[in-house]
């Protein structure tokens, strides 16, 4: 079976501190992604890696009617997120990690689009994206391959193997903090360009409560952010963009439509705690508002 989209990243168990509350909850790129899109009209796949202690998650996931292919891992990722008064800084510890993907985990899985959401730097090896960019398009969000955990600490680095990897990128999924390591440009449009020059043909900028920016074709698209009624929070943001975005895209919209409607999803997802769950009518109804 060919799917539409294929997520491949860790569910992880989070602990997130707000000056509000502090819960515990499944986390990650592919739990945010799998939640925000499970009710769109698209043919999904989730190929994660878990502890058996992190099988219910799974459980939850599928019984909503996700199709998930969980591999066994030794343990699970679990991070501790702590968010101050502003929903757009927060400090993070790793206190597990999970194993890495590997090719034949995917072998039996063809995709139109393969997103990779890697929450830390050795979580899929460039070796990795090139084997899926040979079978379908290949969208990264580029914040797991910009942190590594010393010490329970997680650490900004740099993307040791950029500008190989990112030949085999079709999507690049980045804030302005990452497009500027990753660069070295502050400038939103000159950091775009250069990773256009290293390979990337789509680049999406998120700049939170500035909108973002994408970059095709050298054709620039400014996307304006929604406003949501009330900021609760902003964990799993730009996973439900990304989600709303490769939905559009993968149904044939073009660009500013897949953009728009990607900022209005992450919109709804400030609005409340845990995962988007709402459908395509609410985010149409978003645009309107």
């Amino acid at each position: 079976m060919l799917y539409d989209i294929c997520c491949i990243g860790h569910i992880t168990l989070d602990k997130v501190v707000t000056p509000k509350a502090e819960k515990h909850m499944a986390g990650g790129t592919a739990f945010y992604f799998s939640n925000a899109i499970r009710n769109m009209d698209v043919k999904y796949k989730l190929v994660t890696a878990v502890a058996d202690s992190e099988l219910p998650s799974v459980a939850k996931l599928t019984n909503k009617g996700i199709e998930v292919k969980a591999l066994p891992s030794q343990h699970s990722v679990y991070f501790e997120n702590i968010y101050g008064e502003n929903q757009d800084n927060r400090t993070q510890r790793v206190l597990q990690k999970a194993d890495p993907f590997t090719v034949d985990d995917l072998k039996d899985t063809e995709a139109v689009i393969f997103h990779l959401g890697a929450l830390l730097a050795d979580d899929m090896s460039t070796e990795f994206i090139k084997a899926l960019f040979q079978r379908g398009n290949v969208s990264i969000d580029a914040q797991g391959y910009l942190r590594e955990v010393l010490d329970q600490k997680v650490h900004a680095i740099d993307w040791a193997d950029k500008r190989e990897a990112l030949q085999y990128v079709d999507i690049l999924k980045v804030n302005e903090h990452e497009l500027e390591v990753l660069t070295g440009h502050a400038d939103i449009k000159e950091g775009a360009k250069v990773l256009a020059e290293w390979g990337v043909k789509e680049v999406v900028v998120t700049l939170g409560s500035m909108g973002s920016v994408i970059l095709n074709d050298n054709n620039f698209y400014t996307i304006p952010a929604y406003k949501p009624t009330e900021v609760v929070d902003a964990t799993g943001c730009g996973d439900t963009y990304m989600a709303g975005y490769l939905y559009k895209r993968v149904k044939g919209a073009d660009i500013q439509q897949a953009g728009e409607f990607a900022a209005a999803m992450a919109s709804l997802n400030i609005e409340a705690y845990g995962p988007f769950e709402g459908t395509e009518e609410d985010v149409l109804a978003m645009m309107k508002r």
